[in-house]
Formats: structure tokens, C-alpha cells, sequence
């Protein structure tokens, strides 16, 4: 009886793929990118050398099979377009480097989420690079390419382009100097899984702190059986049925349509850490664990901020990590209209003062006071800590979201604050009209896309970053064999 109901919803997928709009190049096309295994052989400078050649040899094939209905002033594939990657100063879908300034006082590996790409990480590398670090941020392969890059690139291939960026910060800090991980979405499951592999694997610590923005430390369950609403995909007739969405393409660093690979594959990233996390508890190592500083909104459609706490914060050692909840607005007009699963968590989470972390609540107290404050509840502490942050919560956001944080509000793509380029701006959209008219979603419009509290989220991270000059005495004597 089971089996007959999986080939009734087989047949009912596969006859869905055949409706709505056909596949483009861009769903078709698979760039050939290096294997998980070179990788791991290469080098930072071998694998942006093979990145440009993958990347030229892609927009010349890109080029030769659009046909003239592609090329709309809003895809990205169009040379010229509003959305194309060539409007930015540079091609963030690329890998790069910020250089300081002066002499280095660190470096800080960022990895980007998935669909997304390195501009993700923009300004966050800029603020590491200000503050005397080495920005490093590898592209994850799969990424900033096409979305059809996802249907063959997975997380073999993302944790050896961690490992490899992880190579480079470990020659650039001669093993002395601080080294810090950022990762946001699913580059922040990536980061904490190359963190508990080497404490498993017996390998010394490259990482000294880490710094997690949105973790998609657990996924929708959707995902774990994903595969098999694709499996009709193996005849040609539908293709479609490898891709939860097809949709127009554009953001100029970011993916729109989605292929069920890349969702299987996300969940398997976060099973494998929960799995290294259990390996390294039965070890007795989680005393190794760098301390961690994590940013989640309280409602997040992508990973909950309790899941955040259960999944990843509550099995921490105690060593100074903090989780940092960014709260929903309360403002009374607005209360109504919210469900109590975002209202309800925040105020029942502080109450706990059992933690081994600290937790810090960022949001109005109350619905007539929109000046924002953080209250933190330290490991054991009966007393809340409150520190105004001199920010109050804009009126017409409700709360932030999972894609939001890592953008400020000047950001030129994500931001509201007009950036005078002649590229889209996804933060200033306002779109009206009927319902059900769009090929894409009203809510995906609607989305907030940068962060309204940024400010005091570069403070918190500029807060634990090597001052210049001293980056040697936050180091272990191991790292670094020299007396501290």
C-alpha cells in the first residue's frame, strides 16, 4: 500500500513538472568545477585560477544559447542588465581577498549560504579587512555560477573549499596569528562542521573564534526525502521534476530557482554536524569547541531560533559563546497580527539562567517604546544585563528575517537606502497589484532583505576581534610556540 502511494505522488509530480515555464540555459548548463578530492590537493591560488576559467567558459556558452527572449533588462545573464553581476564594482560571485591596510592582526575565513555567493559576505569582509584582518571568502562550488551548478555540486565539495580556504588562513596567519570563522546559513553548519571534524579527527584547533549568522543548523524535514520528488527527472520529459522552483533569475549573486539536489544535500550537511558534534561529545572534547557568537532572528522561515538553541548552543561547553536573538516588533498595532510562536519564545527564553551561554534578546520592551535595547542573560546569572543600542525599530518591519542579517541598510542590492547605481535594489521594491499574478512570490518581494539593527551587530563582532598589533596574545602557546 505504501509503494502504490509513492508512485500515486510520483505520477502527480511528474505531471506537475510539465506545466509552467520551460528550463532555461541556466537550469540546463552544469559548469565542470573541480572534484572534492582536487580541491583538498589545491591551493587558494590554483582554485581562483581554475574558477576564472570556469567562469569565462560559462558566459561564452551562456552567451551562445540565450535566445532573444533572455535578454531582459532583469536577468542576470544578460550583459547590461539591471541585474547583471558586471553593473557592481566587481564580480562578487567570485572568491576574493580584503587586504588591510597595514600589517595583518588576523584573518577571518567568511562562507557564504547556499544559492548564495561570496557578495554575501561583502560587508562583513570589509568590516574584518577595516579592523587590521585578512578577509578571505571562498566561493562555494555550485555557486555564483547558475543554478544548475547545484544539481551536481554538493557538500563534499563545500567542506574541501572550506578546508582549502581554511589552508590559506593557516599560511597567511603563520599559525600565530588569530583566526576566526564566519559563516552565515549554511556556510555557518559548514563552519561548525569543519570545527567539530578536526576536534574529532584528532587534528589541533585552526580556529579561534567563530561567528555564526542565521545557522541553518537544522532544516524543514521536506528536505531529508527530497530525492525522491525529483526521481521522475530521469526521463527527459520531466526535467522540471529536479527543481523545486524555476523561476526568473534576478539577483545578480543569488539564485532564484532551486533544484531538490541542493535542498538534500543542505539537510545532509546538517545531519553530519549533528553527527560530529555526538562523535566529538563521546570523546569527551567538546572542551575544544572555539567560543561561538551567533546572530538568529526569533522568526526565521528557514531554521528556528529554538533549534538554534536545542540543536547547536545547548550542547556547548562553557566557554564564553552568546547567542544574540533579534526580536519581533512589539509594537501594540502590530501584536495582533502576529503569531504567538514569534512572540511567545523570546520573553520564555530569557527566564532560563540555567545556560552554559549567554543570551542576549535585541528588541523593544515594550509595544510603546520602539527604542531598541539588548538584554542578556549571562550563564547563571539572576539578573538581566540592559544595554541600550541607541537604535529604535522601524515602523513598517514586524520582525527581521533569515536572508536579512547579514545586509546593512546602505547595502546596494539588499539595502533600502538608495544606492544611485543603475542595478536593482531589492530593499526599496514596493510592488502592488493583484494577487496571483506574479510569476514569483509576493511574500519573496515583500521579504525584509537587510538588516535594520546591523550597527550593533558590526559592534558585537568588531567587539571580539585581535586589536592591532596584539593578535599573538589571544592565540594558544601551542598555535603559536611562543611564550605568551
Amino acid at each position: 500500500m505504501a509503494i502504490l502511494a509513492v508512485l500515486v505522488l510520483l505520477g502527480i509530480r511528474a505531471c506537475q513538472s510539465t506545466q509552467g515555464p520551460p528550463l532555461r540555459p541556466w537550469h540546463t548548463i552544469v559548469p565542470v568545477e573541480l572534484s572534492a578530492n582536487a580541491i583538498r590537493k589545491s591551493n587558494w591560488p590554483a582554485y581562483v585560477e581554475a574558477e576564472k576559467r570556469m567562469f569565462d567558459s560559462l558566459h561564452l556558452r551562456l552567451q551562445s544559447e540565450m535566445e532573444p527572449s533572455d535578454r531582459t533588462p532583469l536577468n542576470r545573464y544578460h550583459d547590461g542588465s539591471l541585474a547583471s553581476p558586471g553593473a557592481f564594482e566587481r564580480d562578487w560571485n567570485r572568491s576574493y581577498v580584503l587586504e588591510p591596510s597595514g600589517a595583518a592582526s588576523g584573518v577571518a575565513v567568511l562562507v557564504h549560504g547556499l544559492t548564495d555567493s561570496p557578495y554575501s559576505m561583502r560587508s562583513l569582509a570589509e568590516l574584518y579587512r577595516q579592523h587590521g584582518l585578512v578577509a578571505i571568502v571562498p566561493r562555494m562550488p555550485g555557486h555564483g555560477t547558475v543554478p544548475a551548478g547545484l544539481t551536481r555540486e554538493g557538500r563534499k565539495e563545500w567542506e574541501a573549499a572550506v578546508e582549502m580556504a581554511m589552508a590559506e588562513a593557516r599560511r597567511r596567519s603563520a599559525d600565530c596569528l588569530p583566526v576566526q570563522l564566519v559563516g552565515y546559513s549554511n556556510g555557518a553548519a559548514l563552519a561548525m562542521l569543519h570545527v567539530m571534524r578536526r576536534i574529532e579527527s584528532g587534528l589541533p584547533g585552526d580556529v579561534d573564534r567563530v561567528v555564526l549568522i542565521s545557522p541553518m543548523v537544522e532544516v524543514n524535514r521536506f528536505a531529508r526525502y527530497a530525492g525522491l520528488a525529483g526521481l521522475p527527472a530521469i526521463f527527459g520529459r520531466y526535467a522540471k521534476s529536479a527543481w523545486l522552483d524555476v523561476l526568473p533569475e534576478y539577483n545578480p549573486f543569488k539564485y532564484n530557482s532551486f533544484p531538490i539536489r541542493a535542498a538534500r544535500e543542505s539537510y545532509l550537511v546538517t545531519a553530519d554536524l549533528q553527527a560530529a558534534m555526538e562523535t566529538v561529545a563521546r570523546q569527551g572534547r567538546m572542551a575544544q569547541v572555539p567560543p561561538v557568537l551567533a546572530f538568529q532572528s526569533v522568526v526565521d522561515d528557514t531554521v528556528t531560533a529554538d533549534g538554534v538553541m536545542t540543536r547547536l548552543f545547548d550542547k556547548l561547553p562553557a566557554n564564553g559563546s552568546e547567542l544574540v536573538l533579534f526580536d519581533v516588533n512589539r509594537k501594540r498595532i502590530l501584536d495582533p497580527m502576529l503569531r504567538s510562536s514569534a512572540t511567545g519564545l523570546p520573553s520564555k527564553a530569557l527566564q532560563t539562567s540555567s545556560r552554559s551561554y549567554t543570551l542576549t534578546l535585541v528588541g523593544a520592551v515594550s509595544g510603546d517604546d520602539p527604542a531598541v535595547v539588548a538584554r542578556s542573560r549571562l550563564p547563571g546569572a539572576h539578573a538581566l544585563q540592559v544595554q541600550a543600542t541607541g537604535l529604535n525599530y522601524p515602523n513598517d518591519v514586524y520582525s527581521l528575517s533569515h536572508v536579512a542579517l547579514p545586509f546593512p541598510a546602505n547595502d546596494p542590492l539588499y539595502g533600502n537606502v538608495p544606492s544611485g547605481r543603475r542595478v536593482i535594489q531589492f530593499g526599496t521594491i514596493a510592488v502592488r497589484g493583484e494577487r496571483n499574478t506574479l510569476v514569483v512570490s509576493q511574500d519573496s518581494l515583500s521579504r525584509l532583505s537587510y538588516n535594520p539593527f546591523y550597527e550593533y551587530m558590526a559592534v558585537r563582532i568588531v567587539a571580539q576581534m585581535p586589536l592591532a598589533g596584539t593578535g599573538r596574545q589571544k592565540v594558544s602557546e601551542s598555535r603559536c610556540g611562543i611564550a605568551l
